[in-house]
C-alpha cells in the first residue's frame, strides 16, 4: 500500500509538475522539439485512458441491443406458436418428449440433445413419462 501511496502522492505530482505544458493553446506553437518529446508519453497515456473509457461505454450500449438467443431454431417457424396435442391413450407405457428443440421427430425425443449438449456444454435431456410403477 505504501508503494501506491508513493506513486500517487509523490511521484505522479512530481512528474506532472515537470511537464512543459503551455498555459494556453497558443503556447503549443512556441513549444520546442525537446518539450514535445517530453509530452509524448503524457499524451499517449491520456489518449489510451480516453479510448478505454469510450470503448467501455460504447460496448456496454451495444451489448444491451443484442437480442437474446432463440430456443427454437427450425421447427414449425411459420406458426405463431408451436403447440402439439397427444391423446393419453397414444402414449403407451413410456414416452420421451424433447426439451432441446433439436429433435427431428419433435415433440418426441430422438436423442438430438446429446449432440446439442456436446456442442454447447449444456445438460438438457428429455421429459420421460412412464405409466405405473415401472422405474
Amino acid at each position: 500500500m505504501e508503494s501506491l501511496y508513493t506513486l500517487f502522492k509523490v511521484q505522479l505530482p512530481k512528474y506532472l509538475r515537470s511537464l512543459p505544458l503551455p498555459k494556453n493553446f497558443a503556447g503549443f506553437a512556441n513549444t520546442k522539439s525537446e518539450e514535445w518529446f517530453a509530452l509524448v508519453p503524457f499524451f499517449l497515456t491520456v489518449t489510451f485512458i480516453l479510448y478505454a473509457m469510450i470503448h467501455t461505454i460504447c460496448s456496454r450500449r451495444r451489448r444491451r441491443a443484442v437480442p437474446k438467443p432463440k430456443v427454437n431454431l427450425s421447427l414449425m417457424k411459420e406458426d405463431p406458436k408451436v403447440v402439439t396435442q397427444m391423446d393419453i391413450e397414444d402414449l403407451g407405457d413410456k414416452i420421451a418428449f424433447c426439451r432441446c428443440w433439436r429433435s427431428k421427430k419433435f415433440p418426441l425425443c430422438d436423442g438430438s440433445h446429446n449432440q446439442h449438449n456436446e456442442d454447447t456444454k449444456d445438460n438438457v435431456g428429455p421429459l420421460l413419462l412412464r405409466r405405473g410403477e415401472e422405474k
